[in-house]
């Protein structure tokens, strides 16, 4: 009974070792079958070329003047269209006025002086410079009152450091203007010499150069478009206060052109000159672009070598290329793929 029992087991054993070696040779071969295919594909498939992406650029020019003031009126909008010499914003400031017409007061006076010292120092030429020199005094009083308010507030935080300043130059400008009285006053008192008559046309002159100088300053109420191009961004409102220099808004100029990031390794056939095939996704056009500018971007670019040996850091240049001819609706940040050099 137990040999019939052993037999039996033993042929039942031998149907799965023959299965289990069957599914591990499947499973062998499969393998091999892969690894010849991989390395097949490793041998005859070949790496595409690297795609060289840049984006295209443009000049931008903020618009700015050197006159402080309320934004009275903007011409313009965001996205406009503009042509050189059009008027794009109108500044107004009070405060300049008032010095226009101070500076213009002071010449009148100086002028007057002059011709008074020409026709000899009369009774009435002397009190007339006593009296100029009072109202500049007057004014001088007013103007540090002014100012000295002006400085406690600002070191209280109410006021800007601009309208400190402002009031500090009307005080200047006063005091300046009470001492050339002062000074007509004396003249007028030593009488009439050549001395004297040098010194009121030096006057006359001076006060002329002080109405110039506001009358520069003011030239820039008036914002123009030194070139043609597009309004792309407008920073402050109507009725919005702007400092000296701040700028107003920023105008794109058309000479669109494309930028790329290249490793030092592709540059063996390039240079300024050099002709580009590129291709712009956006706009569905193949065009060439010219090579105009070449140069080395920071440290922090640079392309760093994997291996330790038989391998090298490549630096990172931009250079950027631009069109023969404008291209229709090509804007600054469309995609640019570099296709070949020429």
């Amino acid at each position: 009974m137990n040999t019939n029992s052993n037999n039996s087991s033993s042929t039942y054993d031998q149907p799965v070792e023959k299965k289990d070696k069957f599914l591990i040779g499947t499973i062998l071969i499969v393998i091999l079958v892969l690894a010849a295919l991989a390395v097949i594909g490793f041998l005859c498939i070949k790496q595409g070329p690297d795609t060289i992406q840049g984006q295209g650029d443009a000049t931008e020019i903020r618009i700015s003047g050197k006159l402080p003031g309320r934004v009275a009126e903007i011409y313009v909008e965001e996205g406009q269209r503009v042509k050189a010499g059009d008027t794009l914003v109108r500044i107004h400031s009070s405060l300049v006025d008032a010095r226009l017409e101070q500076a213009r007061a002071m010449e009148d006076a100086a002028r007057a002086t002059d011709r008074k010292v020409d026709a000899g120092t009369r009774s009435q030429i002397i009190a007339s410079a006593k009296d100029v020199w009072a109202q500049a005094r007057a004014a001088s009083g007013i103007a540090k009152k002014t100012y000295e308010r002006m400085q406690n507030l600002y070191k209280e935080g109410v006021v800007t450091e601009q309208k400190r300043d402002e009031a500090k130059a009307a005080y200047d400008a006063a005091t300046a203007g009470e001492a050339a009285a002062k000074s007509q006053y004396e003249l007028a008192l030593q009488g009439p010499q050549r001395e004297d008559k040098e010194a009121a046309s030096a006057m006359v002159n001076v006060a002329k150069g002080s109405v110039k100088e506001v009358d520069a300053v003011l030239e820039d109420q008036y914002l123009i478009a030194p070139c043609d191009g597009e309004i792309t961004v407008i920073y402050p409102n109507v009725s919005e206060l702007v400092a000296t220099g701040a700028p107003i808004m920023s105008l794109q100029k058309d000479d669109h052109w494309a930028v790329f990031n290249l490793r030092e390794t592709s540059l063996k056939n390039m240079k300024n000159g050099t002709v580009l095939k590129v291709y712009i996704p956006a706009l569905d056009k193949h065009v060439d672009m010219k090579v105009f500018y070449i140069r080395a971007l920071g440290t922090y670019a640079n392309w760093q070598a994997t291996k330790a040996t038989g391998d090298f850091d490549a630096r990172t240049f931009e250079v950027k290329a631009r069109p023969d001819k404008k291209i229709e609706n090509f804007r600054p940040g469309m995609s640019v793929v570099l296709e070949d050099i020429k």
